[in-house]
């Protein structure tokens, strides 16, 4: 059974100002999303499903979706903000959905096979994607404990030129396996060309260049959505009141770790990850997608 892959699109409207301003970053107008359904098929994987919102569902389906069709299955689920577990309703005032493993739950219905999760806007490599078909093709078996992974990339493959980061910083065992994601912000070189970020406890830290770093890609086995469940209803109870409280795909993550229901497994990749998260990337991201064509990492116009 080839893997599925899970594309979160939720945001896209939001953060593009629309689904037409969707930069073109390849030589022939390839946006981001072009290459990680191409890298997703020649890796091994059999299905993409996009989270996305209903109140675009159509745009969406014609101008992104329809795009990939004819390569590989495609379907769709949707974020509500109201799609709740039972005796849960959505407080008064409340108007966005609740983060990134909110958004997995979407595809409970759909999802029977091992799968891949990424974000819709980030490119994160070939080797990223070989490597969690991989772990899929043979995950462990289960013994009562869940068996995950998650995609790790040095820290300094992940870094802007143009400024400061925000990084799930990432440490395990020695074993390979996750022990837990430390949220760092302002990550950045100094003066002095070291790396270092900013804690949650406020204090400025020196970090290691090849430290691994999350950036979204996760692998997981479809017990999962049970998990999810039972650590969503939790966390509606503890925060669903607050106005934007999220539940991110990390926090559950950790819950299962630390509860001793789920480990996961840190899959080191050497794929260099780009975003836009300022204005001044794209230029960079456009000239790093055509130093991988001239290398033959892709073809100069995608299938």
């Amino acid at each position: 059974m080839k893997p599925t892959l899970l594309i979160l699109a939720a945001g896209m409207g939001s953060r593009y100002g629309g689904l037409k301003q969707i930069d073109p970053m390849g030589p022939n107008g390839e946006a981001v999303l072009d290459y990680s359904v191409f890298d997703a098929i020649r890796a091994g994987f059999g299905r993409v499903v996009f989270i996305i919102r209903e109140d675009f569902a159509e745009a969406f389906r014609n101008g992104v979706g329809s795009r990939f069709a004819r390569r590989i299955e495609v379907d769709y689920a949707f974020q509500r903000l109201d799609d709740l577990p039972a005796g849960f309703s959505v407080p008064q005032g409340r108007v966005k959905p609740w983060g990134t493993a909110h958004a997995v739950r979407a595809a409970r219905d759909l999802v029977r096979e091992p799968f891949a999760v990424i974000n819709a806007d980030d490119f994160y490599g070939r080797d990223a994607y070989r490597r969690a078909a991989a772990f899929l093709a043979a995950p462990p078996a289960t013994n009562r404990v869940a068996h995950y992974a998650m995609v790790g990339y040095p820290l300094v493959n992940t870094l802007s030129d143009h400024g400061d980061v925000n990084r799930g910083i990432c440490t395990r065992d020695d074993n390979g396996l996750l022990t837990y994601v430390e949220e760092f912000v302002a990550i950045g070189r100094g003066d002095d060309g070291v790396i270092g970020g900013d804690a949650l406890d406020g204090r400025r830290r020196v970090i290691d260049d090849s430290t691994p770093v999350s950036m979204n890609f996760w692998a997981f086995t479809p017990e999962l959505f049970d998990l999810l469940e039972d650590e969503f209803a939790v966390f509606l109870a503890d925060y669903g009141g607050r106005e934007k409280s999220e539940f991110y795909i990390p926090t559950l993550v950790d819950s299962l770790i630390r509860s001793g229901r789920a480990d996961c497994r840190v899959l080191d990749t050497d794929s260099q990850w780009f975003g836009v998260t300022y204005p001044n990337d794209k230029p960079h991201v456009v000239a790093s997608i055509r130093r991988l064509i001239d290398a033959g990492e892709y073809p100069e116009a995608l299938a």
